[in-house]
């Protein structure tokens, strides 16, 4: 699918682009390529084969959870700068 030069500096416009008439030439060519080559690849057959996300297999790299006992309230209150009839004491936020 040739692209006319003037496709070109469109594309390059809304792309908001400064390019050379050097370049344009350059980017005609190459942006071509692209699209045949784009245009090849809707050619193959792929009936049959099922539409995925990811041609990589699907593997977590993150660990199983494992539940595991925590500390209980009278340990973490041990270890609190202030508390007061079993609750953290903390400064007022308001005055």
């Amino acid at each position: 699918m040739p692209l006319t030069q003037d496709v070109v500096r469109r594309i390059a416009e809304l792309a908001r682009l400064e390019i050379t008439g050097e370049e344009v030439a350059q980017y005609c060519d190459q942006l071509s390529a692209i699209l045949d080559y784009a245009a090849r690849l809707q050619t193959i057959d792929t009936t049959g084969i099922p539409p995925t996300s990811s041609v990589l297999p699907p593997v977590s790299i993150l660990r199983e959870d494992e539940a595991i006992k925590g500390l209980d309230h009278d340990e973490l209150l041990e270890i609190a700068p202030r508390t007061a009839h079993g609750q953290y004491r903390v400064p007022p936020i308001l005055d």
